[in-house]
């Protein structure tokens, strides 16, 4: 969309919020309900990740954390990045600017297919999620075989559609943050005049100027959500979404000559500002459908199905490597700050995820023993289209003193794109939730999964004749818990689980690239407590999750033909296992009537072994910090009636870059301010935010990854953003 048209459609549809604000006026006679926006405590009571429906949070035997659209505005937060910072078990991984937001949970890096969920369903992670439309971010911390199927053994983030509200809503913001990014979005929701249906319509503009210069771009987004009450015991839903995003991506920095960390270099710097250099381009569709009926009392039916559409061209001018000084090193960068550039192009990507689900939940008893049983079954399917890459060195320029390479060299072209890897997911499955005694509660569940994958192998870098090679697997995951009320405001809980994850894929420079591993399965262990004290929510858990480890391996190396030269890679393998142990607090609530505040903390010990490789046997696993913890406090200013004042802390200790843990990357500290100032003007009420993030401009590496030959991505400067609310 030019530039010239995004912002006047966006003052449209504020415009559309004002018109539609007057006619319901109208229509009724009398002024609409105004709509309050308050502060709310981080801890939802109630969550949909930690099961097969909407559950509270205190009898779950899992460790959840959820933050819902009123702390959302309350904080600003504009996308998962920001959300993630306030939760300490979640971490960045390859959370590259302008490219896609990536996470990592107890020290897991997510699966991008498989460990983002809408309402559920399974969407792809390639991308900005958008959170216009989203009513709260559930993040379930540990294995989610049993609800969730295939997910990477951290967890799963959960993205919950805004539904339509009973009453009008009309909302819009402005807001302008980092180095000139202006943002706008409108919130409609409400009733027709046959109140069985109901809507809610999001818009959202941005023109993005990040704080890493040159990667800017552009992001257009708008949904819709429809509800029809068909019956006191039928309710149909439906919604959808699209979104539009082109930024420049700002790739990492390497280790100097493979062996230091870069000095003297700048947050702010991009490394893939190149004259020739073109933005990511994603756009991203989603339609889920939803129907529920009631059977009788206590049992009901429930059937949902979600399809999304997913396409990007992806572009780089990509820093690796170093070919200017000696022998060179791959990866890495020379001595005096030169790398390789290369030119990367991948157009014509796409993933066409699709899931559908159909379950019974009812309530019984057997005796003295009550249930709340689901059982239900589900199919889902993914098929990944792309073609082959194009990656050619064209140059090279300084982390300290940048150059512009020419874009030499014949026309580079991405082909042919076709279907190269599909997945089907079948799976039945059964939870009895059983009250023993008032104190006693036993979870028990079971899952059955099938699966089925295709992919296609060609003869470049592996030396076979090309076509495409099947599998198929099958595993059952129980899932066991039991929860003991200590008391009305107390329980613990201990917890058995089985997950199971798809094998990564060799990623680009490794001698089996693009091939998949073997699916992998893992063991949690979870113990836990949850609570209150005075109106604090309070909650602790001590859990081991253990898997195989994954990893290129360093001291291996295989000949391959690339392009008709024979060079030596690594392999990227299974070997041995990597366990995850560590403790998890977490306390947020109401201090005093005026004063909240929240705080998370997870401390995790992570080990390799079982390789038979002492280099990385012992070691701990890469980019995955001892200690990481966040709080924040909020203060409501009794003297300016609206006023609201906040304060952040972000701790995370060191990490290693590596898996032979050659170079580790330092501890940091990151602090931040808020305010929030609410009044009303006539009959709408306006709320003016102000923030600054990192306010000792404190420069740090916020995230290592070993994948991709090893990079490092710096944490942003010192930021700012101001915005307006208005409700009318």
């Amino acid at each position: 969309m030019k530039p010239q048209l995004k912002y006047p459609i966006l003052a449209c549809a504020i415009a559309q919020a004002f018109s539609l604000n007057v006619h319901a006026q109208e229509q009724n006679g009398q002024p609409i309900a105004e709509v309050v926006v308050t502060g709310a405590r981080a801890g939802l009571e109630r969550a949909a990740v930690g099961g097969f429906s909407e559950s509270s949070l205190w009898e779950t035997p899992a460790s959840i954390s959820a933050i819902d659209r009123t702390r959302m505005q309350d904080l600003s937060i504009r996308n998962a990045t920001e959300a993630m910072r306030y939760d300490a078990s979640v971490s960045d991984a390859y959370n590259a600017v302008g490219y896609a937001e990536q996470f990592s949970i107890r020290g897991f890096a997510l699966d991008n297919n498989y460990s983002y969920r809408k309402d559920g369903f399974a969407i792809p992670g390639d991308t900005q999620i958008p959170l216009e439309n989203k009513e709260r971010i559930e993040v379930l911390k540990g294995l989610a075989g049993l609800t969730a199927g295939i997910a990477t053994p951290g967890g799963i983030v959960n993205y919950v559609t805004k539904r339509p509200t009973n009453t009008p809503l009309r909302s819009a913001t402005v807001e302008v943050s980092e180095r000139g990014t202006l943002y706008g979005t409108v919130d409609l929701g409400g009733r027709f005049d046959d109140r069985r249906f109901g809507y809610r319509i999001n818009a959202a503009a941005a023109d993005l100027h990040s704080y890493v210069r040159g990667a800017n771009g552009d992001r257009q987004f708008v949904s819709g959500a429809f509800d029809w009450q068909i019956s006191p015991d039928a309710l149909f839903q439906v919604d959808f979404d699209y979104q539009h995003k082109a930024q420049l991506t700002a790739p990492g920095y390497q280790l100097i000559r493979n062996e230091v960390l870069p000095s003297g270099v700048s947050a702010r710097l991009l490394l893939n500002d190149q004259p020739w250099a073109r933005p990511v381009d994603t756009r991203d569709t989603n339609l889920g459908l939803r129907f529920e009926y009631k059977l009788a009392d206590g049992w009901k039916a429930l059937v949902a199905a979600n399809k999304h559409w997913f396409k990007r061209n992806d572009y780089t001018a990509f820093p690796y490597g170093c070919s200017n000084e000696g022998a060179g090193y791959y990866p890495g960068f020379c001595s005096n700050g030169d790398y390789d550039v290369y030119d990367y192009q991948s157009e014509g990507e796409r993933k066409t995820p699709w899931g559908l689900q159909a379950m019974l939940q009812g309530r019984f008893a057997t005796g003295a023993l009550r249930h709340e049983l689901t059982v239900g079954a589900s199919y889902s399917e993914r098929h990944d289209s792309f073609g082959d890459y194009v990656y050619d060195l064209v140059g090279y320029s300084n982390i300290w003193h940048p150059l512009d390479t020419p874009h030499a060299g014949p026309d580079r072209v991405t082909g042919p794109v076709f279907e190269r890897r599909s997945d089907q997911e079948s799976a039945l499955f059964a939870q009895d939730i059983v009250t023993i005694t008032p104190q006693l509660t036993l979870h028990g569940g079971l899952r059955y999964v099938e699966t089925k994958r295709r992919d296609w192998e060609d003869d470049r870098p592996v030396v076979h004749t090309a076509g495409y090679v099947d599998s198929k697997d099958s595993f059952l995951l129980p899932s066991v818990a039991l929860v003991y009320n200590l008391n009305r405001d107390w329980n613990v809980y201990g917890s058995v689980s089985h997950g199971l994850q798809h094998g990564g894929i060799a990623p680009m420079e490794t001698s089996n690239e693009n091939q998949v591993l073997e699916p992998g399965r893992s063991k949690q262990f979870e113990l836990g407590a949850k609570g209150s004290v005075r109106g604090v929510n309070l909650s602790a858990s001590l859990f081991q999750i253990r898997q195989g480890l994954e990893y290129t391996d360093p001291n291996r190396t295989v000949a391959v033909v690339v392009d008709g030269d024979t060079v030596q890679r690594h392999p990227y393998v299974r070997g041995g296992r990597e366990t995850h142990r560590g403790i998890e607090l977490s306390a947020d609530g109401k201090l005093a009537s005026n004063l909240q505040a929240g705080l998370s903390l997870m401390a995790l010990n992570t080990r390799q072994d079982g390789t038979g490789d002492p280099t990385i046997d012992g070691k701990r696993v890469t980019d995955v910090p001892g200690v990481k913890s966040t709080a924040w406090i909020e203060y409501a200013v009794p003297q300016v009636p609206g006023l609201k004042v906040d304060a952040n802390w972000q701790y995370s200790g060191k990490k290693a870059f590596d898996v032979e843990n050659r170079v580790f990357v330092p501890d940091y500290h990151v602090f931040g301010l808020g305010a929030a100032w609410a009044m009303k003007l006539g009959v709408t009420k306006v709320t003016l935010r102000a923030r600054v993030d990192n306010l000792f401009d404190k420069f740090y590496w916020r995230d290592v990854t070993p994948a991709l030959g090893g990079y490092l991505l710096p944490g942003a400067p010192r930021t700012f953003r101001v915005s307006g609310q208005f409700d009318f």
